[in-house]
């Protein structure tokens, strides 16, 4: 199977970067060689994770890093996205776990040798326990730990990284880990959430400035993810609860990045459910950015609750991924014109896309049809973003591997290439033979445009 964009595609251009993309916690096992994270506090309580799992091993990267690499290598990618495990570099004391360091220098070593750009993300969720038990992202203090952390890693990584990225999806941290208490560490409060999530925006401020001093020529961003908010119905109070749940869900966490303040919406809450913001804050998060990487994987729809606020409504037309959300590649497009049109947007990366498929390993082969279309479908929604003005300067599709899913556990797959947990066995399924292809079609093209 291919997958079939426009030959007069930007996709297609040499300059348009095309990766895969993993995180440190969901593929690295190796827990005996860094610090616990909060994620492994979380996989200790019951229930929290849905087949009772675990990271410890996950899938094994931290031994079988090598292989990985050529099998990345295999895809014809330009880029590989992954993330630091902060308990795997910085002792609780502070000082630098050269070990850890020193496993990362050989992944970026190994990639740069192989000419694949090395896009690392500092924070991806797996806070170390120690900073938990200090109060975590809810301790203002947080901020400076978070400075100095990476100031340690771009001193120690240097010009052997393409480009950086503070936090992956904010809005995951405070909201799923803070508010609706599914993610780790697993709290449900309001203000607790809204107080992390300024937290975690004003340690990437902090961050920025290290970056850009210490890394001038990389790119230097954040990574957030959004899906465009829709209306139940045509009710006016559906309508205004689509439009609450924007601001808060996706406007909270860019707004005060691209503009230097929240939405309005923080005036409607309670004043016992607002954060903290202390003066010089908002202009700390505002720092330039090199870009924004956008994580998108499907729109999101709403209605209004008796108290006016907002509920989300659950898809049940098919068709749906594995996690039940609804597959819609023309949101990417319209989010991204509306972000496009409502801030001064620097170049834009398409940091996740895929889905969760019913994946079986069948005589040494996983035929996967319908992710295949799932991607062909987004490239062409990324496609439709650029040619109506949108800077967009790559894109990434989640994940290289079948892995830890968080919640799910390892009962979700979005994989292009398929791990049996038990061998520890990689199998490239039909997505990923037919991004392989695109991504060859694309290196062609660049040398001979008129093919």
């Amino acid at each position: 199977m291919k997958i079939n964009v426009p030959k007069t595609s930007q996709l297609l251009d040499n300059e348009f970067i095309f990766g895969v993309a993993t995180a440190a916690f969901q593929i690295e096992g190796g827990a005996e060689s860094r610090l616990p994270c909060i994620w492994d506090e979380f996989c200790e309580q019951p229930g929290r994770i849905k087949d009772g799992s675990n990271g410890l091993v996950a899938c094994d990267h931290m031994n079988r890093w090598q292989d990985d690499i050529e099998l990345i290598a295999s895809l014809n990618v330009d880029a590989y996205r992954f993330s630091v495990a902060w308990g795997r570099v910085i002792n609780a004391d502070g000082s630098v776990n050269q070990a850890g360091m020193d496993f990362y220098g050989g992944l970026l070593d190994a990639l740069n040798a192989k000419g694949i750009k090395a896009f690392v993300t500092l924070y991806h969720w797996d806070l170390p326990c120690y900073l938990q038990q200090q109060g975590g992202w809810l301790n203002r203090s947080i901020v400076d730990k978070f400075r100095d952390y990476a100031d340690k890693v771009s001193k120690a990584f240097g010009d052997r990284v393409y480009s950086y990225a503070t936090l992956n999806e904010p809005f995951c941290s405070a909201y799923l880990g803070y508010e609706a208490g599914i993610h780790a560490p697993g709290v449900q409060d309001r203000q607790a959430g809204r107080q992390v999530a300024h937290h975690l925006l004003l340690a990437h401020g902090a961050a920025m400035q290290v970056l850009q001093q210490n890394c001038p020529t990389a790119l230097n961003g954040i990574v957030v993810n959004v899906s465009p908010c829709y209306a139940a119905s045509d009710t006016e109070a559906d309508k205004k609860a689509a439009q609450m749940a924007d601001c808060y869900h996706n406007q909270w966490y860019i707004q005060p990045l691209l503009d230097g303040r929240y939405p309005d919406l923080l005036q409607q809450l309670p004043d016992a459910e607002r954060p903290v913001i202390e003066e010089g804050d908002m202009a700390l998060i505002a720092q330039p950015l090199d870009y924004l990487g956008i994580n998108y994987y499907t729109r999101t729809v709403f209605a209004a609750t008796p108290q006016g606020w907002f509920r989300d409504v659950k898809p049940t037309v098919p068709p749906l991924t594995e996690m039940g959300w609804e597959i819609y590649p023309q949101g990417l497009t319209e989010i991204l014109l509306s972000l496009h049109q409502r801030y001064r947007l620097p170049p834009v990366y398409i940091t996740e896309n895929g889905a969760a498929m019913p994946d079986e390993c069948l005589h040494g082969q996983v035929d996967d049809p319908r992710r295949v279309a799932y991607f062909e479908q987004h490239l062409l929604a990324v496609h439709a973003a650029i040619e109506q003005g949108v800077q967009i300067g790559g894109y990434f599709a989640w994940s290289l591997m079948d892995n830890f899913e968080w919640a799910e556990g390892y009962l979700k797959r979005f994989g292009i290439v398929y791990v049996d947990y038990q061998t520890q066995q990689r199998t490239l399924k039909t997505s990923g033979l037919a991004l392989q292809h695109l991504f060859a079609q694309k290196k062609a093209h660049a040398l001979n445009p008129s093919s």
